[in-house]
């Protein structure tokens, strides 16, 4: 049995490895809610939904979200409306009474529908129509993810983080406060960072299952370590439940180059340092880190001024870039060396 975090890309491109080295049957997905956002009235769930896309394998793998093919005349006619009505296009933040007003689980990050400033599919759409639908009808998340899990066929047990509302919150130096998707989507990354807020983890719990799948060995792919698994170690008891198994965290960074996304920017918003070595002090609780072979990250040397790994935390090294199928099956390969390693010496 594995279990994987997953959020943004990174951990799910890592996936469609993962059946060439582990029963899929035997792994759990442990999928951020942090970027969750209520758009129109309808619960959109991007990291988890580009786990289930691609476990049912309709996922749009050139963007890496949104089903292939999928067309978008909702999304276009209500684009239409908007400019044809003069009303102002954009991110369309609801009040705060509106806020914490409604269903509970879309707290802190709900948006009006007016001219949606994410592009949602006319298929994808009808995925968050059935999970809101669901939700409404008195249904956990984790109830209604497993159903659509069910629907799309897939083998590994897919898991919300938790069935309470946890919303990631970007402070920026412009004083402004932005959800995620706005500031990753709608502003592409601007103003800069100057903190990363989990509005409500601390009253948020992990649910029994995400607790049973945490007690299984724990990997962590090359995701973004701040907003792809920080809404994950906010939760109580979460960070705890990784300090007691093993866990091996792939660097999404060669050295201080990140492949993709906006990690860099956000671990420095943070106060991490935007590197491997940054990484390495996200995750104190992580036993073994797979790294690239061109990585500088020395975990022999602690004077190394690119950064260093505790020598007792074990370290593997392939060419961990990520670009199809393959590269995918190469990097689980080296987790599970990495596990393999650390139950020789448990």
């Amino acid at each position: 049995m594995v279990t994987f975090l997953a959020g943004g890309t990174g951990t799910p491109k890592l996936l469609e490895g993962a059946g060439s080295v582990w029963d899929l049957d035997d792994v759990a997905v442990v999928a951020n809610t942090g970027d969750d956002v209520e758009l129109g009235g309808h619960l959109v769930c991007p990291d988890v939904d580009t786990v289930l896309f691609a476990g049912g394998d309709v996922l749009d793998r050139e963007r890496w979200w949104g089903i292939d093919g999928d067309t978008t005349a909702t999304h276009d006619e209500l684009d239409r409306l908007a400019e044809a009505a003069g009303l102002e296009s954009g991110p369309r933040y609801l009040d705060d009474d509106a806020q914490t007003a409604g269903r509970e689980i879309a707290r802190w990050r709900r948006f009006s529908g007016v001219a949606e400033f994410m592009e949602i599919g006319d298929r994808d759409r009808a995925v968050h129509l059935t999970r809101t639908g669901l939700l409404d009808e008195g249904h956990t998340l984790t109830e209604v993810i497993g159903t659509l899990a069910d629907a799309f066929g897939l083998e590994v047990d897919l898991l919300p983080m938790s069935d309470d509302p946890v919303a990631t919150l970007v402070h920026t130096t412009a004083g402004e406060t932005l959800h995620f998707q706005e500031y990753w989507v709608a502003r592409r990354g601007e103003p800069a960072v100057d903190d990363v807020e989990f509005r409500g983890a601390d009253a948020a719990e992990p649910t029994n299952a995400v607790r049973e799948a945490l007690a299984d060995p724990v990997v962590i792919g090359p995701s973004n370590p701040v907003t792809s698994i920080g809404p994950m170690l906010a939760v109580p008891g979460i960070e705890a439940a990784l300090e007691a198994t093993s866990v091996v965290a792939v660097s999404p960074f060669v050295g201080d180059e990140v492949f993709s996304g906006p990690a860099a920017e956000l671990m420095a918003g943070v106060g991490l340092d935007p590197s491997t070595a940054g990484v390495v002090d996200a995750y104190p609780f992580a036993d073994a880190f797979v790294l690239d072979d061109d990585d500088p990250t020395d975990p022999a040397d602690p004077a190394d001024s690119t950064g260093s790994i505790d020598p007792a935390r074990h370290v593997e090294r392939t060419d961990t870039r990520i670009d199809d199928a393959d590269d995918a099956e190469r990097v689980a390969l080296a987790c599970d060396r990495a596990l393999e390693a650390l139950e020789a010496v448990s």
